[in-house]
């Protein structure tokens, strides 16, 4: 053991190991059903129920992945008279280029125009100004749910069910948090700098262009990240509009792939492989963008 792992243990004490101690069940508490996925997904499924109490797969395989990939023909599902096997596919390839198009449409509406409207709330002085932000805020007690209904309606008059249109229209411009959460940032921005452009001759377009945007790249990334993330994700919405399959998104796949199997039981294997596979984009995304995400966060909210 060299000096330097010496010099550590000696420093910590009783409270450094608790703390050490109950931070790892936390983190095991919250990775467990991660795991569990994946346990399940590597699982045969002939044997799901065996040992239902293993925290290891049971006869491990990789034929849900392969079946939730396509690349397995639905009549050797049939001839493997497996009744836990859901028979119908799964053109995974198609969900998941539908949920990139609707989550990347919907963040860089949300981005572009949240963006515009924190800076118009941060800078620009008009009567009312604070009033009608408190009361742009109060949209953050509305429950989503409530606007679900006169949304529809609006979307079938429109004639806009069943198509990319219809499924990106309620989220495509700026919403209360993404407002609130831009404007945080061009408030901690130095106005010097905008009153040297303008000395300079540059417009109001200009400045938000060439001056405030570049200053606000890192809050801009975090913004689109936790949008995406929430488009990804997105269940409820997607699965009234985008009914048609050209346009289904892969969360609203994987609850109709669910409800496939001959006997009624849902086929856990396949559904287990197909979320698994649905969440690596998002932990990627936390993978590499993480650290930013919760330091704009953590700004934001001390602004």
């Amino acid at each position: 053991m060299n000096t330097a792992w010496k010099r550590f243990f000696a420093r910590l004490t009783w409270g450094d190991i608790m703390i050490g101690i109950i931070l790892v069940i936390f983190v095991l508490v919250i990775m467990f059903p991660f795991w569990w996925v994946l346990r399940t997904a590597l699982t045969s499924p002939g044997k799901v129920f065996t040992d239902a109490s293993s925290l290891l797969p049971v006869d491990p395989t990789l034929l849900n992945f392969r079946r939730v990939l396509g690349s397995v023909d639905a009549s050797e599902l049939v001839a493997a008279g497996n009744s836990n096997i859901s028979t119908g596919t799964l053109n995974f390839w198609l969900y998941l280029r539908n949920s990139f198009i609707f989550s990347m449409l919907v963040t860089l509406g949300q981005t572009t125009f949240s963006t515009m409207a924190a800076y118009a709330f941060a800078r620009f002085r008009f009567p009312g100004r604070n009033r009608i932000f408190f009361l742009y805020l109060t949209g953050l007690m509305i429950p989503g749910i409530v606007l679900f209904i006169p949304n529809f309606v609006f979307i079938r008059q429109t004639g806009l069910t069943g198509t990319f249109a219809g499924l990106v229209a309620p989220f495509f411009l700026m919403t209360p948090y993404a407002v609130f959460f831009m404007r945080q940032f061009f408030l901690g921005l130095n106005k010097d700098l905008e009153e040297a452009a303008t000395l300079d001759g540059a417009t109001r377009v200009g400045i938000f262009w060439r001056v405030a945007l570049p200053l606000v790249q890192g809050p801009i990334l975090t913004l689109g990240i936790l949008t995406f993330i929430q488009s990804w994700n997105e269940y409820l919405w997607p699965l009234l509009v985008g009914r048609d399959e050209n346009i289904r998104v892969l969360t609203v796949a994987l609850a109709i792939f669910r409800q496939q199997t001959p006997q009624g039981s849902p086929d856990w294997t396949g559904l287990m492989a197909g979320t698994a596979v649905a969440i690596v984009p998002t932990v990627l995304i936390f993978l590499f963008f993480g650290r930013k995400v919760v330091d704009s966060i953590q700004f934001s909210g001390f602004k």
